[in-house]
């Protein structure tokens, strides 16, 4: 598999487990799903959802310039929240961190995140 690239940046949090912080194929980036710790600390980050969220997108935003890549060459994002009563909260910061054409999206509740966080997002970037 030569043609793949995996992507790591100090600018985010290191991998917990198996995996990478992203992998390039071709054109295409694959970003892992970033939950809201600090990249320096690796704790996570004090404070609400909109605090986490906040952190999340600038982990998503490191890695996605680690791979020669941005926020707004974002194709698709899978939201995963504890508690779906956050997504209008999740919503207005992700608008802050996007321009339309904004990328395709599904936002999924779940019972329990890594480390008790709040949400967790993946995303695959256009390169």
């Amino acid at each position: 598999m030569s043609d793949l690239e995996t992507i790591h940046t100090d600018s985010a949090p290191a991998a917990i487990g198996p995996y990478s912080q992203a992998v390039k194929a071709g054109d295409t980036v694959f970003c892992s799903g970033q939950i809201p710790l600090n990249p320096e600390t690796m704790e996570v980050v004090e404070g609400g959802i909109e605090v986490q969220t906040r952190q999340v997108f600038d982990n998503l935003k490191a890695v996605a310039e680690a791979a020669g890549s941005s926020l707004d060459r974002a194709i698709k994002l899978t939201i995963f929240l504890t508690d779906l009563g956050e997504f209008a909260t999740v919503n207005e910061i992700m608008a802050q961190y996007f321009n339309e054409p904004y990328p395709a999206r599904a936002t999924i509740e779940v019972s329990a995140l890594p480390k008790g966080v709040a949400v967790e997002v993946e995303a695959i970037l256009a390169a």
